[in-house]
């Protein structure tokens, strides 16, 4: 998921972004709210939600410039994943917080194979505190049975190999026989 822009209310005076540039942040790796570098993965879908003065032709025409630089790839099943909305009321901010009154605004929210990374370190550190049994007396303290985190952890497992196979544009030998 991404949002842009996130400008300081001290920029927002100096910064007009159009809708091709907020666009274009969403795919860029500083704007992920994940810590993953989604030009190394391939997208399966893509929802971009538009606030402001945002009109369907700059949105088609932002679209379609991502789509014909090739800077994100999508699978082969799915190779126009974007789903779009607009709502044209301004963006709203918190009064005195951090994020300054723009008049345009875009939350993206997609499905990409890049994901793999975060759910590595995920599994990295989830794999040496559970080696430990690090905090998992509070849990069965509250009910869970300590065979659930293992049960977490391998459908975490199934869930990046299936992610890695699309990644690799693996097919199944399920799906390749002929009847």
């Amino acid at each position: 998921a991404t949002y842009a822009p996130v400008i300081s209310a001290e920029r927002a005076g100096h910064e007009n972004m159009t809708v091709a540039e907020i666009t274009k942040s969403c795919f860029e790796p500083h704007h992920q709210m994940v810590n993953c570098d989604p030009r190394k993965g391939k997208y399966m879908a893509v929802c971009m939600l538009y606030r402001g003065d945002v009109v369907p032709k700059d949105v088609n025409s932002a679209i379609t410039m991502i789509k014909n630089e090739k800077s994100i790839q999508f699978v082969e099943w799915c190779p126009t994943g974007f789903k779009v909305g607009i709502n044209y009321q301004p963006p709203t901010v918190v009064p005195g917080g951090d994020l300054a009154k723009v008049k345009r605004a875009v939350c993206c929210l997609c499905n990409t194979t890049a994901i793999m990374e975060a759910w590595m370190r995920l599994d990295h550190k989830f794999d040496l505190m559970f080696a430990k049994r690090a905090f998992v007396h509070w849990y069965v303290g509250e009910g869970m049975e300590e065979g659930e985190f293992s049960e977490a952890r391998e459908d975490l497992a199934a869930l990046e190999l299936d992610y890695k196979e699309v990644q690799e544009d693996v097919v199944s030998d399920e799906e390749n026989d002929e009847y």
